[in-house]
């Protein structure tokens, strides 16, 4: 009888993968292995959490930036994690909140874009992409309301607007799977308020490729200062927050070279003025 069992399940799964389906990779799975579903996951009380993640539009485009710091309460699980990750080809997703659940939530939404676009034979609308993003957290409120929180940031490139030099947009979720399309910048995470506050003071509609780098970096740097979740840069180890942009020509990483220019400048800068 257990052999029947096993070859029932087997030639469900079977059925499912060889009969035409959906083109929701994710419903798939939930009817051929739920079981490898993210929100199938047990709850663990200390699994590392991941913050702060910041984005915001330039002027070719929009870029999005996480810190490297992962906390367990109130110890270091990780320095060097990554929380920002392209989607596809025109569109990035970060991750704050339970960090080991929101990057198979990232790895299953990479596999959602690409079976659709395999299904379908063209790729989601940016709408479609952010709306599908939102069903798939909705799905996971009931880990949600466990304390397995997790809370993206969608970002990319529409490449069907009307005017290109508004390519660029920025998406916000709550648990419950709300989806709200941002203007110009936002962030996520335990260090966001403090973040957010110093986009406002930094951002502007005429910012090139290097003043948005610039301007992420900055905003992640006043979110360490004063949130202990976040993480600095760390010239020690050479851990630079991941940054990466979406544009009319694809998403790009910004390489740690780069970066650590970029941060060394802004390091001279604040101690000329360490009280600013």
């Amino acid at each position: 009888m257990e052999r029947a069992g096993v070859l029932g399940g087997a030639h469900g799964i079977l059925r499912y993968a060889t009969s035409p389906g959906t083109s929701s990779f994710t419903e798939f799975l939930a009817a051929a292995a739920p079981d490898l579903l993210p929100s199938s996951y047990g709850v663990s009380a200390l699994a590392p959490h991941g913050t702060t993640i910041v984005a915001a539009s330039f002027r070719d485009g929009v870029i999005m930036a996480g810190d490297r710091r992962a906390t367990a309460g109130n110890l270091i699980a990780q320095r060097d994690i990554e929380k920002v990750f392209a989607a596809d080809d025109y569109s990035l997703v970060g991750i704050a909140g339970t960090a080991g659940l929101a990057i198979e939530i990232v790895r299953l939404y990479q596999v959602e874009l690409e079976h659709y676009e395999k299904i379908e034979g063209t790729q989601l609308t940016l709408d479609g992409k952010a709306n599908r993003l939102a069903t798939m957290i909705r799905g996971n409120l009931g880990q949600a309301l466990q304390g397995l929180a997790v809370v993206p940031l969608f970002a990319g490139f529409d490449i069907d607007a009307a005017d290109p030099a508004d390519g660029g947009r920025i998406y916000s979720f709550d648990v419950t799977g709300g989806r709200y399309p941002e203007q110009h910048y936002h962030s996520v995470g335990s260090g966001s308020l403090f973040a957010r506050g110093a986009l406002k003071k930094l951002w502007h509609p005429d910012l090139d490729r290097g003043d948005a780098i610039r301007v992420v970096v900055e905003a992640l740097y006043d979110a360490a200062d004063d949130d202990s979740a976040t993480g600095g840069p760390d010239l020690t180890r050479g851990i630079f927050p991941i940054v990466m942009l979406a544009t009319a020509q694809g998403t790009t990483r910004v390489a740690d070279d780069e970066l650590g220019t970029v941060v060394r400048a802004l390091l001279t800068d604040r101690e000329s003025r360490p009280g600013a």
